[in-house]
């Protein structure tokens, strides 16, 4: 959806939550768990994250010099990526980087807290919502278009530990901007979404 509104407006896309699965993946592929903090904090230390825009306005990211866009979807990133995330260490890494991303300017950002915590000031707050139901619905949908088997009911457990997760840690706990404007998405297509977040920004 982003990506979509950032190509109606000419703006480029950052994916906030494409960068915690990157790191979670990286962490990953050095066999470091999201429990072994210290081995996590000295990894983001040392981060070497690149993010660009591609023609059709989706982000890409490299670490350490590897495009791992196509990693991200990996059932081993979305059981851990929530995990990760809520580490100070990490957090305060992957803010530091949205924000010099942002200052470049003409970026619509996606993301858990960034009304909230990462661009208070931005010009614009949407905050998405959609039942439990829905939003398991579509993942589900996504998931089955990359090929993969998976039952509703699983994503749907897997939604609401990450809900629990991001709605329940101490920094930058999910939650709408006092200044966000909601917008619920329950029986709206994409497109319909799209039109209506343009109509805000106009």
């Amino acid at each position: 959806m982003g990506s979509l509104l950032a190509t109606r407006l000419g703006f480029r896309f950052l994916d906030t939550g494409a960068m915690y699965r990157a790191f979670t993946w990286l962490l990953l592929e050095r066999g470091i768990g999201p429990r072994d903090q210290e081995a996590i904090a000295s990894v983001a230390r040392q981060l070497r994250m690149t993010i660009s825009t591609t023609a059709d306005a989706q982000s890409r990211i490299e670490v350490d010099g590897i495009e791992v866009t196509a990693f991200l979807v990996r059932p081993e990133v979305e059981a851990n990526v929530s995990d990760v995330s809520r580490l100070p260490i990490v957090r305060a890494t992957m803010v530091e980087i949205q924000r010099e991303e942002a200052r470049r300017g003409e970026i619509v950002v996606a993301g858990r807290d960034i009304g909230t915590v990462v661009l208070p000031a931005a010009d614009l707050k949407v905050y998405l919502d959609a039942s439990r139901e829905e939003r398991a619905r579509r993942r589900w949908e996504q998931a089955r278009l990359r090929g993969e088997t998976i039952s509703i009911e699983n994503v749907l457990r897997e939604l609401e530990r990450r809900d629990a997760i991001d709605s329940g840690r101490e920094l930058s706990p999910l939650r709408p901007a006092e200044d966000a404007r909601i917008l619920h998405t329950d029986g709206l297509s994409l497109e319909q979404v799209v039109e209506r977040i343009l109509a805000l920004a106009e």
